[in-house]
């Protein structure tokens, strides 16, 4: 996609709060028109700061914000008409909820009319028609949330911005917003923008999720790519679970290589940073990809199949994890399905297949 195509593009953005530490550093980022982005990572990676230049609550200390090819970097937040939903809520609490969600629409001064009607509509998209009269204090986490969404899009803005705004609810309540966010966006064809930590949360909602690092962005893709290919080491352990192996390279064709491992195993995999032969590489590969085999396909050259032993079996609800160590600096997890036969016990020596097309090495 072309900038041309964007809603929403960042040039050469750059940000530092004491003059020396880069914050954000050299952004350059294309928003699509109507698409569900994420902006995901761990505590100081950028992704907030991104997130409130974007808002106009920060400045670029460099570079340049455009909303539709024209330059927002100066507008002042309340003139981008963008909506906007924290992780506090931040409700009026001397306010009722209809009240709450007028509240930006007073501001633009809309007739009593047209502002009841759009209320009214932003309640019902919210389903909680019949609340309006209530205050936030008579209302749970999850409805206080689902106001302060309502009041984010109440003004039909181009663009919602989202800055964690499950993180104060409980597990199973913010699993069930995840899927009603979802589905409202799909509904509304609005923007959003979203940042989070939990990247179960980033892949449940996204169109595309851009993981940040260091202030840069390590991969931006859509959902299933970032998942299946992550493009470096840090994108493939912060975005799911991984079994991991330290090995090195002796041989490299293109995008196949193969390692040996430290007591002299041979894998095959795909050499996702083009390691030269004799470089330090991490193999990675999810656990649901590793399969049980037998010794005979072990014994095989080029199977990609390594001895382990059993240290335990934990029960997941939905599936098995086996805890297998493979020699002494190897511990590696395998997902298996509740209906798997003959699951192995502690102590039972086990043969794991990792396919080489699954296996992604890394420098």
């Amino acid at each position: 996609m072309t900038a041309n195509d964007a809603l929403i593009s960042f040039k050469g953005v750059q940000k530092t709060y004491d003059g020396t530490q880069l914050v954000v550093r050299d952004l350059n980022l294309n928003i699509q028109r109507g698409e569900f982005l994420s902006l995901l990572g761990p505590s100081g990676s950028g992704k907030t700061t991104t997130l409130m230049m974007l808002a106009g609550f920060e400045s670029p200390t460099a570079g340049d914000i455009f909303l539709d090819g024209v330059p927002i970097t100066r507008t002042p937040p309340h003139k981008r008409n963008f909506g906007m939903v924290f992780q506090n809520y931040a409700l009026f609490p001397h306010m009722t909820v209809a009240e709450n969600i007028a509240y930006p629409l007073r501001v633009r001064k809309l007739p009593n009319a047209e502002r009841d009607a759009k209320v009214k509509r932003a309640l019902e998209m919210v389903q909680m028609g019949a609340m309006g009269g209530r205050y936030p204090s008579q209302m749970s986490g999850g409805q206080q949330q689902r106001v302060a969404l309502a009041r984010a899009m109440v003004f039909d803005p181009q663009l919602v911005l989202m800055d964690e705004p499950l993180g104060a609810l409980d597990k199973q309540l913010r699993e069930h917003m995840q899927i009603e966010l979802k589905a409202l966006h799909r509904q509304l064809g609005v923007t959003f923008v979203y940042v989070t930590h939990d990247q179960s949360e980033a892949l449940t909602m996204s169109d595309r999720v851009a993981v940040f690092n260091d202030g840069r962005i390590q991969q931006i893709d859509r959902v299933d790519r970032l998942y299946e290919t992550p493009s470096n080491r840090f994108v493939a352990s912060f975005v799911g679970d991984n079994a991991v192996l330290d090995a090195t390279v002796c041989a490299a064709q293109g995008e196949d290589c193969e390692v040996v491992l430290p007591g002299g195993a041979r894998l095959h995999g795909i050499n996702v940073n083009r390691a030269s032969v004799g470089a330090p590489v991490q193999c990675s590969v999810r656990p649901e990809r590793i399969t049980l085999a037998d010794a005979a396909r072990a014994a095989q050259p080029g199977g990609n199949t390594l001895a382990a032993q059993v240290m335990d079996v934990i029960y997941f609800g939905d599936h098995l994890r086996l805890r297998c160590k493979m020699d002494s600096t190897h511990e590696v997890m395998v997902k298996l399905s509740l209906h798997h036969s003959d699951v192995p016990t502690p102590g039972h020596t086990v043969y794991l297949h990792a396919p080489p097309q699954h296996m992604r090495v890394y420098l």
